[in-house]
Formats: structure tokens, C-alpha cells, sequence
């Protein structure tokens, strides 16, 4: 059922957010100062491209609060209601609404991806 989940994801909205957030990563890696920024966003590229069965844990410390207090200010609350708005439309069908989960699932992590981990949930 994942897979099946996944394949669906990847093609209705999971292959444009990752694309998303490589760019972002790609725009934060140039800038020497943002590189963890760059970092976390091509970790959350990844799980976006592919979300079910895995699932997010918080590992961070003191560093990882600020750095993440500064991503909510510049970025975060964007991707947030992006992934709001897109998960309220995908749980208008039947079909949509495990997509539209995932898409809620991906809010704590769009909001506060220093510290965070993305791990399988076998």
C-alpha cells in the first residue's frame, strides 16, 4: 500500500515540492551563511519526493532552535501554508485524502527542519 501511496504522491504533488525545495536548497548552499538551510531543504526534498513510510524526529539543540526561529520568519510559514492549502484541496476526494495527511505531516518539518530527522517507520 505504501508503494502504491507513494507512486501516487510522486506523480500528483510529491515530484513539484521536491523540486521546490532543491531550489531553495540550491539558492541557500550559495550563500555561505545559509548553507544548513540548503542542507535541511534537500533533506526535506528527499521526503517529499517520497513520504510514506517514514516519518519525522526531533533531535535538535540551543543552535537548532535559532536557526529554525530564523526559517520560520523567512521561510518556513510560507512552505507551512503551502502544504495547508495543497493538503486541504488533496482531501477533497476520496483518493486524495491519505495525500492530503502526508501533505499535513510535511508542516512541522517545513516549519522547523534543523534538528530534525527523517526516519523509516518499520
Amino acid at each position: 500500500m505504501r508503494l502504491l501511496l507513494n507512486i501516487i504522491w510522486l506523480f500528483l504533488s510529491g515530484f513539484w515540492m521536491a523540486i521546490g525545495y532543491l531550489v531553495a536548497g540550491v539558492i541557500c548552499c550559495l550563500l555561505i551563511v545559509t548553507i544548513p538551510f540548503g542542507l535541511a531543504s534537500f533533506r526535506i526534498a528527499n521526503y517529499a519526493l517520497w513520504p510514506f513510510g517514514r516519518t519525522i524526529v526531533q533531535r535538535g539543540g540551543a543552535a537548532s532552535a535559532i536557526g529554525n526561529i530564523i526559517w520560520i520568519i523567512f521561510a518556513g510559514w510560507w512552505l507551512a501554508i503551502g502544504h495547508l492549502l495543497t493538503g486541504l484541496l488533496q482531501c477533497v476526494t476520496i483518493i486524495g485524502i491519505p495525500l492530503g495527511i502526508a501533505n499535513f505531516k510535511m508542516i512541522p518539518i517545513s516549519l522547523v527542519p534543523l534538528g530534525s530527522e527523517i526516519v523509516p517507520t518499520d
